[in-house]
């Protein structure tokens, strides 16, 4: 069980993240997957300063995410895979559902078209309908923003 959490937050390496994820569940390494990141040695630095110096942060892409899923899954560090976007965390979850078995669904902000269904979670319905599918393939997903408040079950985000 080295993949502890996958999460998906469109601000991606913030302190709830790292403290109020991290913390409680132990984790030592933080796994971004964004193409964009990824690639930008300047973002790199800016999401490498919210870490502290016991948490390992590596930055790659979908492909080479879900290439390296079950490296992850076998290593003995503890590991939150973090991405920004359904899309991501659904390409991990095709490419290796036993893995990507349960996501978290995080801080998805407001933006244009989306309903709120929670303070911390806004969706289009088209978004909802890829969660339905995604659950419908295997997957368990939750909405929860810190591990000390209840999870909400998809389901109940209409």
């Amino acid at each position: 069980m080295a993949i502890v959490l996958f999460r998906v937050d469109d601000r991606l390496v913030h302190g709830q993240v790292v403290v109020g994820w991290g913390r409680p569940l132990g984790v030592n390494r933080i796994v971004l997957v964004d193409d964009q990141v990824a690639t930008s040695a300047w973002e790199q630095d800016l999401y490498r300063m919210a870490v502290t110096g016991d948490v390992e942060i590596d930055f790659v892409t979908v492909a080479e995410a879900e290439r390296r899923l079950r490296d992850w899954q076998a290593d003995v560090r503890r590991t939150l895979v973090l991405t920004g976007d359904l899309q991501t965390m659904a390409a991990l979850h095709a490419a290796d559902p036993v893995t990507v078995h349960r996501i978290n669904l995080g801080g998805i902000h407001h933006r244009a078209g989306r309903k709120e269904r929670l303070p911390y979670l806004y969706l289009t319905d088209e978004e909802m309908a890829r969660l339905v599918a995604l659950e419908t393939a295997g997957a368990a997903i939750a909405a929860q923003d810190l591990p000390t408040t209840p999870p909400v079950a998809l389901k109940a985000l209409g």
